[in-house]
């Protein structure tokens, strides 16, 4: 049952549900932080797939 698991356990269980998925796969994709009031959202460092065109990327 789903209703006793919290938001990040749910997120974890479904993106580890698959038959060849792994941890990585649950891994987080984003960080946040706050700023003046503002939320700021960046895709994590550890990130497997970054946005952008990867010819262009550094590192």
């Amino acid at each position: 049952m789903t209703d006793d698991m919290t938001d990040a356990e749910k997120r974890h269980d479904q993106l580890t549900r698959a038959p060849k998925s792994t941890e990585d796969d649950a891994a987080p994709r984003i960080t946040t932080s706050q700023h003046d009031g503002a939320t700021r959202i960046d895709v994590a460092e550890t990130a497997a797939v970054r946005p952008g065109n990867p010819a262009k990327q550094n590192g």
